[in-house]
């Protein structure tokens, strides 16, 4: 028995290392134009002859002070933009997701000199992941060997987090945060000049600025005229709250590959675990009639790992549960001079892989270097175009996580068809081959290795060494077969995934400036 399944390994192993070089030889052959359209330092110095203004007007107003927008108004204000952000409510939320931090995410914290916000909130350190499947688990460690400083995956309570972020922005003297709803953009000629709000107060105050920046979250009523949304609601968590149990894995999420789909389970303080229960589709158990409960307690929990099962039933019978629509939305930017979306406002993808963070700082980042240069922002037309090159630099990092988060979440979940329950079992037993199987794939969930293609060349390494598993030691027709459907019913989640992103420019475009990307260490 052991003989057969190291033969599977090794003709799978021998397989996906052809396809990789394949795939490699493939994308490598078309080479990146000199020009992408994109000429940056030209744009920049056009740009900044403008004269800075000196009459105390705001520079840049910011929609919601949520992950993104927090970060940015530190970032900008830091340097020496005039900021006002118009926050819905600046009181200590309690949210069931954005409550874990992935390492890619939090250095991009250090780089926005925000890292000190995830001390002093009883943060958890996250080291990796661990993957349960029937009666068999395995590990998946982040590769943060080259790493020199503090860095690993942190989860917290996400109200605490954004508070912390909240504060340090208001420690900068030029920025601003007041509390009101934003109920509309102003317009003028085709361009956005600012922004109409409602005070706390009541008082309806019009507040204008060269730059408008909307992170206003999933529920955005500003993003119609700034994108084209298309948002789809695959499915629902219903999420509960672990008390004082110990996690089969310290210090890693847990990823259970329940039916029908996954479950997750990560610590968020020294005595919480959140657990977070994927119900597909948009119809739900009722939590108020008891329907939820009995669903739980009957389905879901004989599938839980037996040291969080009692915190779970526990936690079930203390009724405090909550649900959340899980949203999914590709970007599909329409430039406007005056305004760009940042955050959920502007792109979403499902939370199982825990990427949403990581992708708005990373966008948080980026605008905040090709904002730098710049003296002046008065010229919205100008500014439109130079901004237009955000949406290729944001690429490799939100294309990666978007695509993975997609794919992972349709081959994690169980299906009566027989060909996507060998790609199932196929995904955890490529993870459980440990080394550059489980490394690669963590590196690009985590957001260390932002390359879509190393994400394709690995996603289809799994789909040959599921078809070489099922042609060991002889093949039948019946197997090749399915070894045939495999491969199909893999191309049909990854191909449409990349094709919403944008497969072209995700792919076989280099950003303009790498260096965005590179670790500061």
């Amino acid at each position: 028995m052991e003989l057969k399944i190291l033969e599977q390994y090794i003709l799978g192993g021998i397989v996906a290392t052809w396809l990789g070089f394949a795939l490699i030889y493939f994308l490598g052959v078309k080479k990146s134009k000199p020009d992408d359209g994109l000429d940056l330092r030209k744009q920049t110095n056009e740009l900044v002859r403008t004269q800075p203004r000196n009459d105390g007007a705001i520079d840049v107003i910011i929609v919601g002070a949520g992950v993104a927008g927090a970060a940015l108004a530190y970032s900008l204000g830091k340097d020496g933009r005039r900021i006002l952000v118009i926050e819905r409510d600046l009181g200590l939320q309690d949210r069931i997701v954005g409550e874990l931090l992935q390492p890619g995410g939090y250095i991009k914290l250090i780089n926005l000199d925000l890292e000190d916000c995830v001390e002093d909130i009883d943060a958890q350190k996250v080291f990796g992941y661990a993957l349960f499947k029937d009666d068999k688990s395995t590990s998946l460690a982040y590769p943060l060997e080259k790493f020199t400083r503090d860095v690993a995956g942190r989860s917290f309570h996400n109200g605490r987090f954004i508070q912390r972020m909240r504060e340090k922005a208001a420690t900068v003297p030029n920025v601003r945060l007041e509390q009101g709803t934003v109920t509309s953009l102003v317009e003028e000629k085709g361009a956005v000049r600012g922004v109409r709000y409602k005070t706390k107060a009541g008082q309806d105050i019009t507040a204008n600025a060269p730059l408008t920046i909307v992170c206003d979250g999933c529920f955005s009523n500003l993003r119609r005229g700034l994108c084209k949304p298309e948002v789809d609601i695959p499915s629902s968590f219903a999420a509960l709250l672990l008390k004082n149990c110990e996690a089969p894995y310290p210090n890693h999420g847990h990823v259970i590959l329940a039916d029908p789909s996954p479950i997750l389970c990560y610590r968020i303080s020294s005595t919480e675990i959140r657990c977070l229960v994927d119900i597909p589709g948009k119809k739900i158990p009722s939590v108020g009639n008891g329907e939820m409960a009995l669903h739980l307690n009957t389905n879901v929990a004989p599938q839980i790992p037996l040291e969080l099962r009692g915190g779970f039933i526990a936690a079930v019978d203390e009724g405090k549960i909550k649900t959340m629509a899980n949203r999914s939305m590709p970007a599909a930017p329409q430039p406007t001079p005056g305004a760009i979306l940042l955050g959920d406002s502007f792109n979403m993808r499902h939370p199982l892989t825990g990427g949403g963070m990581t992708v708005a700082l990373s966008d948080v980042v980026i605008v905040r270097d090709l904002l730098r240069p710049l003296a002046t922002l008065n010229d919205t037309i100008a500014l439109c175009e130079y901004m237009n090159s955000f949406y290729t630099l944001r690429k490799p990092v939100a294309s990666t996580i978007n695509t993975l988060a997609g794919a992972l979440y349709k081959v994690f979940s169980a299906s009566p068809d027989e060909a996507r329950t060998e790609l199932r079992q196929a995904c955890f037993d490529y993870l459980s081959l440990g080394g550059m199987f489980s490394s690669g794939p963590i590196a690009l969930l985590s957001g260390l290795n932002p390359k879509p293609s190393s994400l394709v060349l690995h996603f289809f390494s799994v789909a040959i060494f599921g078809v070489g598993r099922l042609l060991l030691p002889f093949p039948s027709p019946q197997r090749t077969w399915l070894g045939i459907r495999l491969i199909m019913d893999a191309s049909g989640i990854i191909f449409p995934i990349l094709k919403a992103e944008g497969a072209a420019q995700m792919l076989l475009s280099s950003p303009t400036n790498p260096a965005y990307y590179k670790s500061p260490f």
